[in-house]
């Protein structure tokens, strides 16, 4: 079966664009870019910033979750993964088409966290839905 992808994650979302480039430039030394993905939560608001960091340097498989959904068990106070919705207007924006549907991504961010009565991390969401929320 082997490997065929290697997700570089930052779960505690502690990550910066310079550290991002940083470890992408040695990993690349032994891995082929075609074969990572990175996985960046946005504790410290930085997860967009190091996604794209990671796009620039050829990466194009990105985790993400729905309304920012998730955290990390092993690190108390580090917040879900970027919002899906985010990483999706982002890339929309750059011209890079994910054959994803943006708003029904948000209907479907809006529709779990009425039922796990809880607000979107999205800010795509919340910008776009604020009479919903």
């Amino acid at each position: 079966m082997g490997c065929y992808e290697i997700s570089l994650g930052d779960t505690i979302g502690v990550g910066t664009p310079g550290s991002m480039e940083v470890m992408l430039k040695e990993v690349v030394k032994s891995v082929p870019v075609t074969s990572l993905a990175v996985h960046c939560h946005d504790t410290y608001g930085q997860a967009l910033a190091n996604i794209l960091t990671a796009i620039k340097m050829g990466v194009t498989v990105v985790d993400a979750s729905v309304a920012g959904l998730g955290g990390c068990p092993y690190a108390p106070g580090a917040s879900g993964n970027v919002a899906t919705e985010d990483v999706v207007y982002m890339l929309h924006g750059m011209g890079i088409a994910t054959g994803v549907d943006l708003e029904k991504l948000m209907d479907a961010s809006l529709f779990i966290c009425k039922h796990l009565n809880r607000r979107p991390a999205s800010k795509v969401v919340q910008a776009l839905h604020s009479n919903k929320l």
